[in-house]
């Protein structure tokens, strides 16, 4: 029939084969599933992104509603105090407190003109009818023999550190 070494050699070919044909087979179905595990990661983060940001939306419109709600209850709370205090109080206390409402624009403005600025005081020490740090012409010399130096160009450096000119 036929000589063993044919049936080995045949034998080894197929299995050769096989094994080629099986690694192709893995190959496409797991480029497939782990496209499809990929996909399902994607998805999955993108709703997570989504819900985040619908939470997000939703704390925030939360907090603008309590918000609202808090100023609100400021402001009733402010009126009560307010119709309080002009029926609890005398006559002339409410005329007061109404004034004081109705010119609370003006006040502002005549409290920063009463109010009384002054330029910050030198207090360093120095010598009896010396000039301080704050003084506008503090450290300006008017001498004619001052030495002026010229100001430093880039050609003065060498950009690494050391410099090429000195004065």
């Amino acid at each position: 029939m036929f000589s063993l070494s044919t049936l080995v050699f045949t034998g080894f070919f197929f299995l050769l084969c096989g094994t080629a044909l099986g690694a192709f087979l893995l190959h496409i179905f797991r480029s497939n599933i782990y496209s499809r595990e990929l996909e399902d990661r994607l998805n999955e983060a993108e709703s997570s992104l989504q819900n985040y940001q619908r939470d997000v939306a939703e704390s925030f419109a939360q907090t603008s509603k309590h918000i609202s709600d808090m100023t609100q209850c400021y402001r009733e709370m402010h009126e009560h105090l307010a119709s309080s205090a002009l029926k609890l109080a005398t006559p002339e206390i409410s005329r007061k407190i109404l004034d004081s409402a109705s010119s609370l624009g003006e006040s502002k403005t005549s409290y920063m003109n009463t109010q009384h600025v002054e330029p910050p005081r030198d207090w360093a020490p120095k010598p009896v009818g010396a000039k301080g740090a704050l003084a506008e012409d503090y450290g300006l010399r008017d001498d004619e023999h001052a030495v002026v130096r010229p100001t430093e160009t880039a050609e003065d450096y060498d950009f690494d550190g050391a410099v090429t000119k000195r004065y």
